[in-house]
């Protein structure tokens, strides 16, 4: 889920971001805010209420793909022309995001002792790319949005290289992975909805100007729905495993955000490009994560993504207030 204010991003070597309009700023917090809330409410209803999605798992990748061709239509070219301006910082993020979550991933499973089925399913959310808010919520933070985009951006195309031979070397001791299909899946899901919302608005930008702002929505209904298909197949399995799961889910969340801050203080890209790192590496594209769960493993294995796609962003904008008000206290 994308600001819309994001087509007007700042040159990548710009100084820290300034504070932004109000009226942007308040449509930015009112999507993060009710995002995690309406996923949580469909979450319930599938746990409610499972024999009303019970038929709708076939669903998903179509739904997923409806997520990423949103997420194409949003892109612009100063998505890709920033990864050319700053090939150093954007490698970095990358570099951060698919080694820190998916080894975090790996060594949590590992920790809490998680079954099969729960331990592939942690691992996939961390092998999976950036989450579609973290732009979002990096704008929230006052962090660098250009480097954000960028990050996120690339780490989605890169999604099919990455993602199904990692899920193997980690996920594979666990449980069968045919990386093959998973590349497949990836593609059809991913790669080729994204490509398609970026011809149509190079196609037809002008005539999507009106509608860009009803993206986020769209994409944030699309997350809650499949959300609800992934908690109603796993209903009978939660009342048990929802605790550890909730765990998991906040250690790899939460060590994402941390470590994906200190790599790029580390680097010295400077505290708004930190911030951009903390959620690129953080957050993640659980939406991906329990499509790929459900088609490869089962639907306990999708547990994870679901519960991560609730609470990260509702950590994400806990840390992004934060980082805003300690920006703006600095400055003050």
């Amino acid at each position: 889920m994308r600001s819309e204010d994001t087509s007007r991003r700042a040159d990548a070597t710009a100084p820290p971001t300034p504070p932004q309009p109000a009226t942007a700023d308040r449509a930015a917090r009112r999507a993060v805010t009710v995002f995690p809330l309406l996923v949580l409410a469909a979450g319930a209803a599938g746990l409610a209420t499972p024999g009303t999605f019970s038929g709708w798992a076939p669903n998903v990748p179509y739904l997923l793909g409806t997520i990423m061709f949103c997420m194409g239509l949003t892109m612009t070219t100063h998505d890709f022309t920033g990864v050319v301006k700053r090939p150093w910082a954007v490698a970095l993020g990358l570099v951060a995001h698919y080694v820190i979550m998916p080894g975090l991933g790996w060594l949590i499973a590992h920790a809490l002792g998680l079954s099969p089925q729960l331990a592939a399913g942690v691992i996939l959310v961390g092998c999976a790319p950036s989450g579609t808010a973290s732009n979002v919520v990096t704008y929230l933070a006052r962090g660098d949005v250009a480097l954000s985009v960028s990050v996120a951006t690339v780490s989605t195309v890169l999604a099919p290289l990455v993602t199904p031979p990692l899920t193997l070397l980690l996920a594979g001791e666990y449980l069968p992975v045919d990386a093959g299909s998973m590349v497949t899946d990836i593609l059809k899901t991913v790669l080729l909805p994204v490509v398609g919302g970026v011809v149509v608005r190079l196609l037809a930008g002008r005539y999507l100007a009106r509608v860009l702002g009803l993206l986020p929505w769209l994409s944030a209904a699309t997350i809650a729905v499949i959300v609800a298909v992934v908690v109603a197949a796993s209903a009978d399995a939660i009342k048990s495993a929802a605790g550890l799961v909730l765990l998991a889910v906040v250690l790899h969340n939460g060590l994402g955000l941390a470590l994906g801050y200190a790599a790029g203080r580390a680097a010295r890209l400077g505290e708004p490009a930190g911030r951009a790192m903390a959620f690129e590496v953080g957050m993640q594209n659980s939406g991906l994560a329990a499509s790929l769960a459900s088609a490869h493993f089962s639907p306990l294995a999708a547990l994870p993504a679901a519960v991560f796609s609730v609470w990260h962003n509702i950590s994400g904008a806990l840390v992004a207030a934060w980082m805003s008000h300690r920006s703006r206290r600095a400055e003050g």
